[in-house]
């Protein structure tokens, strides 16, 4: 099916009825949590208009058994639709609702801009925190670009339909969230080689993928830091000096973006 729309893409999912759950989530509970600082709860206040618990997966709604180890507890995954009327603190927002949701979450973010529709999507890896079980720690967060959905490019069109619940393992809720994981990963490699691919079988997201697009992150940062500093040099020697060290880094950051 083509996805115009946000209601659209939340069909595509095919999520099964036994899973949908549809309630809202009340901007209190986070408040009343006590994990939010003086931003968090500006950025509530200012830039969430609404959540919604959209689905709930676990063992008793679809056949997917729940996964345990030393460091992680994956027994069910639920999605959050999370309604903005800003974006630009949209990476703060997804702490937040991590930390104070005590589950596997993935956050579909929605905001309207001059009449479009727009939706990014955010994972975030938990693990127990060994000195005291009873939370978590957040790592490895992942967001997608802002997609518009009335205009996708045909890999933006990939990524959403790669979505649907049934291309996802159902080995276990590791490995069914780590398939939604795959996927964000996949759709931001895609930005840099200009296909969307969700890589080798058996390819370690966070080592691999996950990492070069962290050190294209970091590239990047330093090879803005050059840049600027090379606006400001008059010294030809030191010219000289930095657009060398600016050409490597971009020989570097092509490199990388050739391996994705």
């Amino acid at each position: 099916m083509d996805i115009h729309n946000l209601e659209d893409f939340l069909d595509s999912l095919q999520v099964p009825a036994s899973c949908q759950l549809n309630k809202p989530v009340y901007k209190k509970m986070f408040l009343d949590m006590g994990a939010l600082d003086a931003t968090d709860k500006v950025c509530l206040k200012d830039d969430v208009s609404k959540i919604r618990w959209l689905y709930t997966f676990k063992p008793g709604t679809i056949n997917v058994p729940a996964y345990r180890d030393s460091e992680r507890e994956y027994e069910e995954v639920a999605i959050l639709l999370v309604e903005l009327t800003s974006r630009t603190r949209i990476k703060r927002i997804a702490g937040f609702i991590q930390r104070s949701i005590p589950y596997p979450l993935v956050l579909i973010f929605s905001n309207s801009f001059e009449g479009q529709e727009y939706i990014s999507t955010s994972v975030s890896d938990k693990r127990i925190n060994l000195a005291d079980k009873e939370k978590w720690v957040i790592e490895d967060t992942v967001y997608s670009d802002w997609i518009n959905l009335r205009e996708q490019s045909d890999e933006e069109a990939a990524f959403l339909h790669s979505l649907s619940i049934n291309n996802l393992s159902f080995k276990n809720f590791w490995d069914f969230y780590k398939s939604f994981t795959k996927r964000v990963i996949a759709i931001n490699c895609a930005e840099h080689s200009g296909l969307f691919s969700l890589g080798e079988a058996g390819e370690p997201e966070q080592g691999g993928r996950l990492g070069k697009l962290k050190e294209l992150e970091r590239l990047e940062v330093h090879k803005t830091e050059l840049a600027n500093r090379l606006k400001k040099e008059k010294q030809m020697g030191r010219q000289i000096d930095l657009n060398t060290q600016i050409k490597k880094i971009k020989e570097k950051m092509s490199a990388i973006k050739g391996s994705l």
